[in-house]
């Protein structure tokens, strides 16, 4: 039987990883239903820009499945939470390299990573400690 820190921690974890899982699909709908009002933080207009954002909200879609299970049970599909670690770490690398690399005069679409680089890394910060308070 489980004891009463155990079942905690797990429902702590629950709430860490949910907490990432909620954001990014905030995220992913809102990009899908309303890019005009977030293309411009990309620096992207029209049609285009609407189809562009609206494909990185199906890419955050995409992304979350292993979060869902993760948050599920995140002691009994550990592997979930370990491949959510790896997929945020990727993120907050990648949007790093992309914020380093983006001329200073794209002033907007620096401040749009850069959100996005905070929210990754806090993201990894709660999904790790998720890892480690469930760990054997």
């Amino acid at each position: 039987m489980k004891s009463w820190g155990d079942k905690t921690l797990t429902w702590l974890a629950r709430l860490m990883v949910g907490l990432v899982l909620l954001i990014n699909m905030q995220c992913a709908v809102l990009f899908i239903l309303q890019p005009e009002v977030y293309s411009p933080g990309f620096e992207l207009t029209g049609a285009a820009g609407a189809a562009a954002v609206r494909g990185i909200g199906l890419l955050f879609l995409m992304w979350n499945v292993p979060y869902v299970v993760a948050v599920y049970h995140p002691k009994a599909y550990r592997i979930s939470l370990f491949e959510a670690i790896v997929m945020q770490t990727i993120g907050l690398v990648g949007e790093s390299l992309i914020l380093w690399s983006l001329p200073a005069i794209h002033e907007t679409a620096r401040g749009t990573i850069t959100r996005f680089i905070v929210f990754d890394a806090v993201g990894l910060f709660l999904l790790c400690l998720a890892a480690w308070i469930t760990r054997k």
